[in-house]
């Protein structure tokens, strides 16, 4: 059986673990430490790497990441702020040098998008849209199996898109919840985790009830404009906060049918995330197969 070394580099954690015959065979995580920046985070995934070997006979390192990424060079093109000085990084080239084996990289939503393609919430269709809302909000679409990356490698960076006088993910990000919440209650920020706001919401907090419905009528017309110009089959929505599926379907399906037309929200569903937290594992290593078919 071949191994891969798959890593998930993520703002807050690293997941990384070996992949065999398509499935996880050990997963582990840790601290990013993003705030000392692109250089000392390419040493930390070195130094995962490196823990396989030589123990391990390994066919390929497999990476997911935030930041847009070329994924012909496996070079980071653009990162937020939230990991300092890391557009640039050579993930590709650093891997390879060290270790001998072949290294693919993936942006993280790209990966999850795969990932639910593939084997997860939208296997067997053609044309999927993943939507991953957490922090900010990321995009992927997946056609016939395969990513559409666009002419640059930035399509479906819809966390910026434009909606009034600000971005998609600044008003529907599940980090505006705890805002809100807290100027509404005027308490620090800090006290009100999503966690707390559902726990809140579902026994009656009006405040949290608010913050949660304005949430989900943002998703919804962000989805909706960006099923006007895609028109997929499903979009899947992931992120932590979409754990609160039973609380968060009605409202998010509802505000679609409200911005999307009727004639096209009768042929888009809506499903979330099966592979939740190992879905940028998983898909690295489908990247990385489809580069390297065997």
């Amino acid at each position: 059986m071949k191994k891969y070394i798959s890593i998930d580099v993520g703002g807050t954690a690293i997941k990384y673990g070996l992949i065999g015959d398509g499935q996880i065979l050990s997963r582990s995580t840790m601290n990013t430490e993003a705030e000392k920046g692109g250089p000392a985070v390419l040493l930390k995934v070195l130094g995962i790497a490196g823990g396989f070997f030589p123990q391990e006979e390994i066919s390929g390192i497999c990476i997911s990441t935030a930041g847009m990424v070329d994924t012909e060079k496996g070079v980071i093109t653009y990162a937020a702020p939230l990991i300092p000085d890391y557009a640039g990084t050579e993930y590709k080239k650093a891997m390879e040098e060290r270790f001998g084996v072949p290294c693919e990289v993936e942006n993280d939503v790209n990966c999850a998008g795969l990932a639910e393609s593939v084997s997860g919430a939208a296997k067997g269709s053609r044309i999927s849209l993943m939507l991953t809302v957490g922090t900010g909000i990321g995009g992927s679409i997946v056609i016939d199996g395969k990513v559409f990356r666009g002419f640059s490698g930035s399509a479906c960076e819809v966390g910026y898109m434009t909606m009034g006088d600000s971005d998609f993910q600044t008003l529907g990000a599940a980090s505006i919840l705890s805002k809100k919440v807290a100027g509404w209650k005027k308490e620090p920020a800090k006290q009100w985790s999503g966690y707390r706001i559902f726990e809140c919401a579902k026994e009656g907090d009006d405040l949290c009830l608010r913050a949660i419905d304005e949430m989900s009528d943002v998703l919804g017309e962000g989805i909706a404009n960006i099923c006007y110009v895609l028109n997929p089959e499903i979009v899947v929505l992931g992120g932590g906060i979409m754990a609160q599926e039973e609380f968060l379907r009605a409202r998010i399906e509802a505000a679609i049918g409200k911005y999307l037309v009727s004639g096209i929200a009768r042929h888009t569903r809506l499903a979330f995330a099966k592979h939740r937290n190992d879905a940028g594992m998983l898909g690295a290593f489908y990247h990385f197969r489809q580069r390297h078919p065997e």
